[in-house]
């Protein structure tokens, strides 16, 4: 198995240092999901389609990420507290690339 380093600063501000497996296809967001860093119904509502914006994030360090779809850029377009850096978590494939990223979630949209 191959795993990466993953740097995730949840909603209150912590930073979480995680594990992330390259050969089990997940995202951004099933990682944050599985290490339980947003609560429960918080994140993911849409189940990863890029239909809501619950797992976006704001990503902080200098990696390069595949373009946004055009279903992520809609959605973004319609989401609240959107940045320059902001990407919706479902949307990044966990990749040995991706090794070190740190991204902070996007407050939760109420």
């Amino acid at each position: 198995m191959s795993d990466i380093k993953l740097r995730i600063i949840d909603r209150d501000g912590q930073l979480h240092e995680v594990d992330a497996p390259t050969d089990m296809n997940m995202n951004l967001m099933e990682v944050v999901r599985s290490y339980e860093l947003a609560p429960e119904g918080t994140i993911g509502i849409c189940g990863g389609m890029a239909m809501c914006a619950s797992c976006q994030c704001y990503v902080q360090s200098e990696h390069d990420l595949p373009e946004k779809s055009d279903d992520e850029e809609a959605m973004l377009a319609e989401a609240f507290n959107v940045e320059d850096n902001s990407r919706l978590g479902c949307q990044i494939h966990i990749t040995p690339e991706l090794d070190g990223l740190q991204v902070e979630l996007a407050p939760e949209e109420l």
